[in-house]
């Protein structure tokens, strides 16, 4: 196992930075296309401290972890446009305080 060039606090504060971003935005934001961008900004935060310990530790379980993980994200990107395009031609909006089409 080699030593990391870059040492794993750095990429857990990195980590915690993006997370703490995706979270404000998802809070204050009122855009859906924004709200979805931030989720997936969380997502790639995780993403990080998942290939950072793998990479620590020397296993590719980390990097394993983050295809799969990549590979629902992709199927979750496709399904949520589709959402939101859907939303945007039925009420003319992507802000979530106009759209209660969802609402039981």
């Amino acid at each position: 196992m080699t030593p990391m060039p870059v040492p794993l606090a750095y990429f857990q504060v990195l980590a915690g930075l993006l997370f703490s971003i995706g979270v404000m935005g998802v809070l204050f934001r009122r855009n859906i296309l924004i709200i979805f961008m931030c989720v997936e900004l969380m997502l790639n935060s995780a993403n990080i401290s998942l290939v950072a310990f793998g990479r620590a530790l020397g296993s590719m379980d980390g990097q394993v972890m983050v295809f799969f993980a990549l590979a629902v994200a992709a199927a979750e990107v496709a399904v949520g446009l589709a959402i939101i395009i859907d939303l945007f031609r039925k009420k003319g909006t992507v802000d979530v305080n106009q759209v209660s089409l969802l609402k039981g």
